[in-house]
């Protein structure tokens, strides 16, 4: 992870990368137990750090993939890890332009863990939620605003377009609250432990994924408008209304099914969308 605890290696934080150091071994000791890392895990790690999580699910897991951006980083930890050579492996790659599924060696999914910096981490989980095929679950250290976001209800003020397309491919489960003061430098702001389970067979799926990509991206344009507003040009208010759903509603209070129902109903009667169905 980005964040993990400082060593003797003289690495300073870089702002730039998002870098903060969680260095509270309590902390460590509880993500380690809520991710469970076992033998016959292949593990993934974006933004090792310094190496403080790495050690200890080298130690449990059966094989390690680190993705790390900051190439001054990367002779620390191989060296650092040199006696794990058999298990793993370290990419010098940017996560957001990373291709997850290409890891995968064998038929056991991924289990991905990460402390995502906050100023890229939303853009980072749309990213990854398109590699979920081949994931069993993913791990984040994310700042609490976004937890809440991820997890957020229809009618929560933070419920937005990143909770809904994450819930349209995962469970969503936060797991606890890690103080500023776990860090180093110290944050500004709470982070969150999130666990996010891809599902196996989705409880709700769309005809095209990037309709319903597009008409939630457009619901929420501008949050306080009606969806009459909102969508103008993309279905009328009366065809909303045949959908049961009232058109002067205000997006967050949709549900999931709810915007399935306008993006299927969107993509049946556009003959000239092209976009390829939902898998």
């Amino acid at each position: 992870m980005s964040r993990q605890s400082s060593n003797n290696s003289g690495h300073k934080a870089r702002k730039r990368f998002g870098q903060n150091f969680l260095q509270d071994q309590g902390i460590i000791r509880r993500i380690i137990r809520g991710v469970s890392p076992r033998p016959s895990d292949h593990m993934v790690e974006i933004g090792p750090g310094l190496g403080a999580l790495t050690e200890v699910i080298l130690d449990e897991a059966g094989a390690l993939d680190a993705i790390e951006l900051d190439r001054d980083l990367i002779p620390i930890l191989r060296t650092k890890f040199f006696n794990y050579e058999d298990k793993f492996r370290i990419f010098e790659a940017d996560a957001m332009k990373f291709d997850f599924s290409s890891l995968q060696q064998d038929e056991r999914p991924l289990r991905i863990i990460g402390n995502l910096p906050y100023n890229i981490s939303t853009q980072l989980i749309f990213h990854l939620l398109q590699h979920t095929t081949c994931v069993q679950d993913m791990h984040f250290m994310l700042q609490k605003e976004v937890v809440d976001r991820l997890a957020a209800k229809p009618g929560d003020k933070l419920y937005g377009r990143l909770g809904i397309m994450a819930q349209y491919y995962c469970e969503i489960e936060p797991l606890f609250i890690v103080p500023p003061e776990a860090f180093y430098p110290i944050p500004k702001v709470d982070s969150a432990i999130v666990r996010l389970m891809p599902y196996q067979n989705k409880p709700h799926t769309a005809l095209c994924l990037s309709t319903l990509e597009r008409i939630v991206k457009t619901s929420f344009g501008m949050r306080r408008k009606t969806l009459r507003n909102n969508l103008k040009g993309v279905i009328e208010a009366e065809q909303l209304q045949n959908l049961d759903i009232d058109p002067t509603r205000r997006p967050e209070t949709l549900s999931l099914p709810d915007f399935i129902s306008i993006a299927d109903f969107v993509y049946k009667n556009s003959a000239s969308d092209t976009i390829n169905p939902a898998v």
